[in-house]
This record gives structure tokens, C-alpha cells and sequence, in this order.
């Protein structure tokens, strides 16, 4: 039989043990997931991986393959989401490749860490993760102003032209402030609606960084006014040159972590 490894998905607190049938197969090659007891109502959802193709040194030539670690990105998630839907079932969500050489270390390292995915446990249970993105409708606010603004006329003097540009600058400024503007007051919106509200700021580098890039925990039972809120975000966004795009419900990844202390 070939050398593997544990492979946690994520950790689950429940009274009753969730079920494992029907649950998505998981990462590509492993065992299908199953739950170990690590005592106190707290359940590890893991699979075994064969280290031909997790072990460190395949994993670290694998890394480097996005369309890969995308495949196991989606394979991992749908199986958090698996359990995530269960009645009565809070779950805290392990990062990627979270292994370890054993079930036996599994659990020490679950039960070292005990604490830690209680107080998780506190802060999302009862609730599910939206995440909200607002972007300027034609990218860069302030690089459109002749395209967002009236139709330019051809400067008569030297002092039109310059007068032509400022306004032009002006609109742009203008603009942008209305943009960002409507953003934060989507982010209090939506943030008062919800258990608690983080932002993300991971834009890659070189890119446009968005307006708004935030992750929502929203108890279930605000669900349905959480999306009627965004819906109406989103229609009066188009009046100032924004978009939003709203995704979920997702396990509460961004809210695993105590929230950085500024």
C-alpha cells in the first residue's frame, strides 16, 4: 500500500456526528472523507492522500500549476460545503493542504488547538459568509472623464483648452468621490446587517484594486434582507458608474481568524 497522508478539509462542531454519506469526493486521488471523533462534540472531516502526489516535494512542483491547485481549491470546497449545509452542524474551515502523517496526529493537533476552534465556532455559528465587490463600471473613474462626462468641444484658445482640461480633471475628481462614496456606504449598509464585516485588501499587484472588496458573516435567519439590501445597492450603483457583484453563501472562511487588532 502507498505511503499517505491525513488530510483535513475542515473540523466540525455538532451534537450528533454529521453525515458523511453522499459527500463529494474530495481531492483527486484520495479516500472518500469521512469524520473522526476528537472528542467534546468536535468532529475532523479528513480523507487520506497518497503522497505520490501530496508529499512535499510533488506538492511543491504542484504549486506552481494554477489550473491544479485551482482543481483542489474547488474539490476542498465543495466538500467544507458538504457539511456546511447540515442542520445544526457550525463548521470551521481548514486552510488548503492542511495534512498530517497520521489520524493520531490529526487529533492532537486539533485537540492542541481546541480552544482556538471553539472561540471559531462562537463567532460563526447561526451564520454564512457573502461576499461583496464593488468596481468602477468602466475600470479607472478617473482615467474616463471625456467618455463619462459631455461630449468634448474643440478649445478656441489656449485659455479654453486649459479651462477644458480642469473641468475635465474636476468631473473626474468628482466622480471618483461619488464612487467611492456610494462603496462606503454599501460596506455600512450591508455591515449593519450583518455579525461582523471584513475587508479584503488582496488586489493583485498591477491591477485595478476595486472600491470595495469585503466579506459579510450574515446570520441565516438575515439572509433574505442581507440580498434584498445588495439588490437595491446594486441598482443604484448604475448611477454612479459602479457594479456590484455580490457571491454566496460560502462557509465563513474570512472569519475564522480572531479580526486583526489595529
Amino acid at each position: 500500500m502507498d505511503a499517505s497522508a491525513t488530510y483535513v478539509y475542515c473540523v466540525a462542531r455538532a451534537s450528533a456526528k454529521p453525515r458523511a454519506s453522499r459527500a463529494p469526493a474530495g481531492l483527486p486521488g484520495a479516500t472518500p472523507p469521512r469524520l473522526l471523533d476528537a472528542g467534546g462534540s468536535v468532529w475532523i472531516v479528513c480523507a487520506s492522500v497518497p503522497l505520490t502526489s501530496y508529499g512535499p516535494a510533488v506538492l511543491e512542483s504542484s504549486l506552481r500549476d494554477l489550473a491544479w491547485v485551482g482543481d483542489i481549491a474547488v474539490a476542498h470546497e465543495s466538500v467544507v460545503e458538504h457539511f456546511a449545509q447540515q442542520k445544526n452542524v457550525t463548521v470551521v474551515p481548514m486552510k488548503l493542504f492542511t495534512m498530517f502523517s497520521s489520524e493520531d496526529r490529526a487529533r492532537e493537533a486539533m485537540r492542541a488547538r481546541r480552544q482556538e476552534i471553539l472561540a471559531a465556532v462562537r463567532r460563526i455559528s447561526g451564520c454564512e459568509e457573502w461576499g461583496v465587490r464593488i468596481t468602477s463600471s468602466g475600470g479607472s473613474i478617473t482615467g474616463r472623464a471625456a467618455v463619462l462626462g459631455p461630449a468634448p468641444t474643440t478649445p478656441t484658445s489656449g485659455v479654453a483648452f486649459l479651462t477644458a482640461k480642469k473641468e475635465a480633471r474636476d468631473l473626474a475628481r468628482e466622480r471618483s468621490r461619488t464612487a467611492a462614496d456610494s462603496a462606503e456606504h454599501a460596506y455600512s449598509t450591508l455591515s449593519a446587517i450583518s455579525r461582523d464585516a471584513r475587508r479584503r485588501d488582496d488586489a493583485p499587484e498591477g491591477a485595478v484594486a476595486p472600491l470595495l472588496d469585503a466579506a459579510f458573516l450574515v446570520p441565516t435567519a438575515r439572509r433574505s434582507r442581507f440580498k434584498a439590501a445588495a439588490r437595491k445597492l446594486a441598482v443604484a450603483a448604475t448611477k454612479t458608474g459602479t457594479e456590484v457583484t455580490v457571491t454566496g453563501p460560502w462557509p465563513a472562511y474570512n472569519f475564522v481568524q480572531e479580526p486583526a487588532r489595529q
